[in-house]
């Protein structure tokens, strides 16, 4: 690889126009592609396969009236008064305008909706006074009937005596006394009749009656339950009008969205303010904002600081900004055959920014270290992409293999991501192996300042360490180094996973003041109604389905958070039974979460059987995502961590250097979990970095988190700890060449981690409540483990560990493949450009081999090596410690013990 770079650097620096246009061309057909075949981006997440998606597809399978996304509009009154005739008349307008665009299904009045919700109410107190009353007559009615039963009783008891009478006086007389008895009986028969007659128009009556009154006490009973729910508040001063569309929430087209935006910042209402929610304003995040171009500006000052001309920091920066149109073009020309979401082509930018001025900051380094040697324009450039192009394409497959591997999570819209990433970071490596090296053969020796280019071939040796640190003082920086981590990792272990809601938006914005003003006027739990539904064991007949109704609504209503709980219907079959369930506290709230996972747990007994409750709705979707996301993250996390540990071991042939260099990544990591929640759940600090109400951490921010900060952590591992390891081969102590190792590359890791920070926190004050944390965890993340885990934890271990850090078993040794990462075979291959010596300042022979920003060149007062070594690349340590006197080792691991 090292050969084929050597190669493919001194083709782009004597062709550099043929590279330079071929890449204008690769960016041109990317735009093209774009152009032809880009597709919309949702700003909704979801994972295929949770219970609420399984909830939705039986909804929209039963329910095919109410299948469809929707969204919240918000109208108040400016003067916080009740609206007026007008207003209202002129809110119906507005929304009748919006039910009338393409996509949108209806748009509900809240002004008409509440007014049925007060009528039905008003219906039922006249119902229960008209059934009271109803209720009275048929007790009057009975008790005339039962006063005309006892009057019949006693005339017929006075008729049987007569009867009786008239048979014991026998003759003529008692013939003519029973035809008048008989006539008597007939109209005594004839009133029994109609006192029959009556009662039983009375028990039909009661029975109606009942059955009323039944009917009635069950609508009483659901209209108790969802007393709280209101679309007209209280004071009248609000409203919430919903729009439905006619697709899923996830596939609503974001274009939709955003014309509903614009007509409602555009409503022309008299004294009232149209705000819209989240679920509709959310929308696909500015990639270049001011706080991203401020990140690009220090990094940009960190640039000409390091390489010393505006001409050398720009050149890192146009191939940064070069690979990241490019990837960004080509990753967002799929976006028609496959979902993204927002802030995948934005991970997309900010990684490729970050790696891409680094990796093309590496190259030049080494290159200009070895233009003031004295080497050759061409050959140079050749050395310098075959070197240190090498350990960039080293290091930027170990990020590469680190995000792709975020597909093994199951997670479709993770594993998207990771590929974006991927992608990104790919293009950056070969922009920086052949853009950058076109680039620098165009410029030339104007690479270097006048006074450089005047001090070629006469540039003094540097000294480097000859003693160790005191044993005392690693000590004290490991302890002290993993007590600091671990404390700030502490609030890590109450760390919550959700997705943002309206409430992390920028307090300006339509969507915070609808997310206020629904949880000031309406409750919390207005911003994430649920949808529960009640899967029955037995069809339910359609007399029975009100009584379903309450007994499965009052099951829900005790539950501890439930404000409210509004029947939906049942479906045609009577097969599911839905309800609206609108909670006390808001959509990222515990007692919400706890709602939701208590619902599904819920037993419910009716006539049919045990009811089976399932729950979806966007604040339910969420809590599933988070979940989902939460449990792969150890899979995830032990994945990443045993890559770790067999790519080091290969890299470094060494067990406790990669056993130690991962403990360092997980402590890192910790350490950046902990200062997200602090930050971004707690509300530490919240002032600074805009944290107006704290939420859980972005559900898939932690994933994120480990493939990202684990590629950029091997990175900084291999850049200071190979210099140790090459130190400790050319026969310095362990001790000693801790201390070479962190001399040799700690600027250009300075520089390189003070460059990624500056990107990732130009995003940490993007308009994006989704953007912001991932700006500053990776920039906390970054800043932690280059700056207190790799050049302190790291180097004191390695002090301590003596020369135990490099042993390694010799029928290993001979097994694991020689990776040489640093394109060493290449040097030695290279003696004329790579060791020609050149006076010194003090007439003393210099070693002309270059490592990285800081060329370890042997000291004036210690003699030069005789033998030909291994150099490592752009960051190891050059002919130091003791001349040996025969081959030199191959690899740490061989070192004469």
């Amino acid at each position: 690889m090292a050969g084929l770079l050597y190669r493919l650097g001194r083709f782009a620096a004597r062709r550099h126009w043929l590279v330079i246009v071929s890449w204008i061309v690769i960016l041109g057909v990317s735009g093209g592609t774009y152009a032809l075949f880009a597709g919309t981006i949702s700003s909704s997440i979801s994972i295929p396969g949770t219970a609420t998606e399984k909830v939705q597809n039986q909804l929209a399978d039963k329910f095919p009236k109410a299948d469809g996304g929707s969204g919240t509009l918000v109208f108040e009154t400016k003067d916080g008064k009740s609206f007026s005739a007008s207003q209202k008349a002129d809110v119906k307008t507005f929304l009748d305008g919006l039910a009338d665009m393409k996509g949108v299904k209806n748009a509900s009045d809240p002004f008409t909706l509440q007014q049925r919700i007060d009528s039905q109410r008003s219906k039922l107190s006249n119902g229960e006074s008209q059934i009271t009353a109803a209720e009275q007559q048929i007790a009057d009615a009975q008790s005339k009937l039962d006063a005309g039963k006892q009057q019949l009783a006693a005339a017929q008891s006075q008729l049987d005596a007569q009867k009786a009478q008239a048979e014991a006086a026998g003759g003529a007389a008692a013939s003519a006394a029973q035809a008048q008895l008989a006539a008597a009986q007939q109209q005594l028969d004839a009133q029994q009749a109609q006192i029959t007659s009556g009662q039983q128009q009375i028990d039909t009556n009661t029975a109606k009656l009942q059955d009323q009154k039944q009917q009635l006490s069950q609508g009483a009973a659901l209209l108790d339950l969802s007393k709280n729910i209101r679309f007209v508040s209280k004071d009248g001063s609000a409203g919430l009008a919903t729009v439905q569309f006619t697709k899923s929430t996830f596939e609503v087209p974001q274009t939709l969205k955003t014309a509903i935006g614009a007509k409602a910042d555009a409503a022309d209402i008299s004294g009232v303010d149209v705000y819209v929610s989240n679920d509709i304003a959310q929308g696909v995040p500015s990639v270049l904002g001011p706080g991203e171009v401020v990140g690009l500006i220090v990094a940009a000052v960190v640039l000409v600081v390091l390489l010393g001309t505006v001409l050398g920091a720009a050149l890192p920066l146009a191939s940064a900004i070069l690979g990241v149109a490019v990837a960004s073009l080509a990753a967002l020309s799929f976006s028609s055959l496959v979902q993204f979401i927002s802030v995948t082509p934005v991970l997309g930018v900010m990684l490729g920014l970050a790696v891409g001025i680094d990796y093309s900051l590496f190259i030049l380094n080494r290159h200009r270290t070895q233009l003031k040697q004295g080497m050759s324009l061409h050959e140079s450039i050749g050395l310098a992409n075959g070197t240190s192009g090498n350990a960039v394409v080293f290091a930027g497959a170990t990020v590469m293999i680190a995000l792709l591997a975020l597909n093994i999570t199951g997670v479709p819209f993770l594993g998207l991501m990771g590929t974006v990433g991927a992608v990104a970071v790919f293009v950056a490596i070969c922009v920086a192996i052949s853009f950058t090296p076109a680039m620098a053969g165009l410029v030339g020796m104007r690479l270097l300042r006048r006074k450089e280019r005047a001090a070629i071939g006469t540039t003094g040796a540097v000294r480097v360490p000859n003693t160790p640190m005191p044993t005392w003082r690693a000590l004290v920086t490991l302890v002290v180094g993993i007590a600091v981590l671990g404390t700030i990792a502490l609030p890590a272990m109450h760390m919550r996973l959700g997705l943002p809601d309206g409430s992390s938006e920028a307090t300006d914005s339509s969507q915070y003041k609808a997310f206020k003003v629904a949880e000031e006027k309406f409750g919390g739990g207005q911003n994430g109604p649920l949808v529960v539904v009640a899967d029955m064991p037995k069809d339910v007949a359609e007399s029975d389905v009100t009584a379903r109704e309450v007994t499965i609504g009052q099951a829900i209503a005790k539950q501890d958070d439930v404000a409210a709980v509004a029947p939906i219907g049942a479906s045609s079959d009577g097969s599911v039974i839905a309800f609206q369930v609108v909670p006390k506290s808001g959509p990222s709230s515990v007692g919400t979460e706890q709602l939701v996972k208590d619902t599904r747990d819920l037993t419910v007994r009716t006539d049919e059987g045990t009811v089976t409750l399932g729950v979806a709705g966007n604040a339910s979707a969420n809590i599933d995502v988070s979940e989902k996301l939460g449990n792969v993250l150890p899979l995830y996390l032990v994945v990443v961590v045993g890559l770790s540990l067999v790519i080091l071991i290969i890299v470094f042939r060494s067990f406790l250097v990669p056993i130690t260099a991962t403990a360092g990544f997980v402590l890192s990591l910790l350490a950046a979990f902990g200062g997200l929640t602090a930050i971004y759940q707690f509300g530490w600090l919240s002032a600074v970095f805009g944290v107006h109400d704290p939420a859980p951490i972005l559900s898939f921010l932690p994933i994120l988190e480990v493939g990202i900060l684990f590629g950029l952590a091997m990175d900084y591992q291999l850049f200071l700890v190979s210099g140790m390891r090459e130190a400790y081969a050319h026969g310095a102590s362990a001790k000693v060449a801790v201390q070479r190792g962190l001399h040799a590359g700690r600027a250009v890791v300075t520089a390189a981690a003070i460059i990624m920070m500056s990107v990732f926190s130009g995003f940490v004050f993007s308009d994006s409540s989704t953007i912001r944390p991932i700006g500053f965890g990776l920039a906390f993340g970054v800043l932690v483990d280059a700056f207190v885990v790799r050049m302190l934890l790291i180097p004191a271990a390695m002090h301590l560990l003596g020369r135990s850090a490099w042993w390694f078993p010799k029928w290993l040794d001979r097994i694991v493949p020689d990776v040489d990462v640093e394109g060493a075979g290449l040097e030695r291959a290279h003696p004329s450009t790579a060791t020609g010596s050149t006076p010194t300042a003090t007439g003393a022979p210099q070693d002309a081999v270059g490592h990285g920003s800081h060329a370890a060149d042997v000291p004036v007062d210690e003699p030069a090596a005789t033998s030909p070594h291994p150099h490592h690349g752009a960051h190891a340590a050059g002919a130091e410690g003791p001349a040996t006197t025969g081959p030199t080792p191959h690899h740490g691991a061989h070192a004469a013990e």
